[in-house]
């Protein structure tokens, strides 16, 4: 730690790899049929931030700390909720509520983070100083996602998208853009999810995720799963980091829960999947990891008090979200595969 090389770039590709999929499911049509979805997404972050924010400076953490942190818990894991809606052959207006919710934090997440990293650090000594790297990196960003959006559909018009070639394609121009973007000093996972965002709309139709890339993406997840945990695990815990990471959490889950619930009116959700929206919305993985390598390598100084406080959080929610993410699609019902509970009681009704 902080992570670096081959393993660095292994965590970009694997997270461009899911938020470039996660991206490519957003219609942005959609929001005008129901603008309210997009309302639930900003309230969402905004009081995930604020309560984020405001707990852990009354706990005594530097503004500039409180601020990163807050910004990091606006994201959730679109992989682990992927993951967990495969497993659980969940489909239903929940299920498509937090996917969306989640993606939706995580570009909120990306360009707040990459605007304020690109001046960390910077001596700003005018008002071009500071608005300068903010613009490089979103404009070297969104070049290079559409760069990539617009190789794929021309390549789709000539190649099947179900073909193990299409698949080759795909996740070489991802991993090329990620390499290309990094270099040049643009955010990798922003580029890869305002490059899916931008195939959908340029590809309204239904396109399938190659098979074979479904096979490299999840390798790489479990990848991504296995690296997040041994990083997160190297961070030190005492009595103080254990009352500062409950408080985040605590104050994130509140952020979440109460967002979508106050912005629920008028959105085509249920009250009660809304309330078990925001709890599948919980989970934390390698995107909020790359958040927090973002501001280690922006700013020695701050990167440590930030780490003691994300990495176990991240250890927690990777495990801990993800059930809870999976009781929420149970609770609310959308999930085709029986409970445990229920398939272990079938025995016991037999030999009874």
């Amino acid at each position: 730690w902080p992570l670096e090389g081959i393993g660095l770039f292994l965590l970009k590709l694997g997270v461009s790899i899911v938020l470039f999929e996660a991206g490519g499911r957003i219609a942005l049509r959609w929001f005008r049929h129901n603008p309210m979805v997009l309302v639930q997404s900003l309230l969402e972050a905004a009081l995930t931030f604020g309560f984020v924010y405001y707990t852990l400076r009354w706990l005594g953490m530097a503004a500039t700390a409180s601020e990163a942190l807050a910004a990091i818990a606006m994201v959730g894991s679109p992989a682990l909720l992927s993951r967990i809606r495969l497993d659980t052959r969940a489909n239903g207006p929940m299920t498509e509520r937090a996917t969306v919710l989640t993606t939706l934090g995580a570009l909120y997440a990306l360009l707040l983070v990459s605007a304020r990293t690109s001046v960390m650090g910077r001596a700003r000594d005018s008002a071009l100083d500071t608005v300068l790297p903010i613009v490089v990196v979103l404009s070297l960003s969104l070049l290079v996602g559409a760069a990539m959006a617009y190789a794929l559909r021309m390549a789709l018009r000539m190649m099947s998208p179900t073909s193990e070639n299409t698949s080759i394609l795909l996740l070489s121009l991802i991993a090329a853009g990620t390499a290309v973007v990094s270099h040049l000093g643009g955010s990798a996972p922003l580029a890869a999810l305002l490059g899916g965002i931008l195939l959908k709309q340029l590809t309204p139709r239904p396109w399938a995720w190659p098979r074979q890339m479904g096979t490299a993406a999840s390798l790489l997840v479990m990848l991504n799963f296995v690296l997040v945990s041994v990083v997160a695990a190297q961070a030190p815990w005492n009595p103080a980091v254990v009352g500062l990471v409950m408080a985040f959490l605590g104050a994130r889950l509140l952020g979440k829960v109460l967002g979508v619930n106050l912005a629920n009116w008028g959105s085509g959700l249920g009250w009660g999947k809304a309330f078990w929206t925001g709890c599948a919305m919980l989970p934390m993985s390698s995107v909020a990891l790359l958040l927090v390598v973002q501001f280690v390598a922006a700013s020695p100084r701050l990167g440590p008090s930030i780490a003691s406080v994300a990495l176990p959080a991240i250890l927690l929610m990777e495990v801990m979200g993800a059930i809870i993410a999976t009781y929420a699609i149970y609770r609310a019902g959308e999930s085709t595969q029986p409970l445990a509970a229920r398939a272990l009681a079938a025995p016991r009704e037999r030999h009874g």
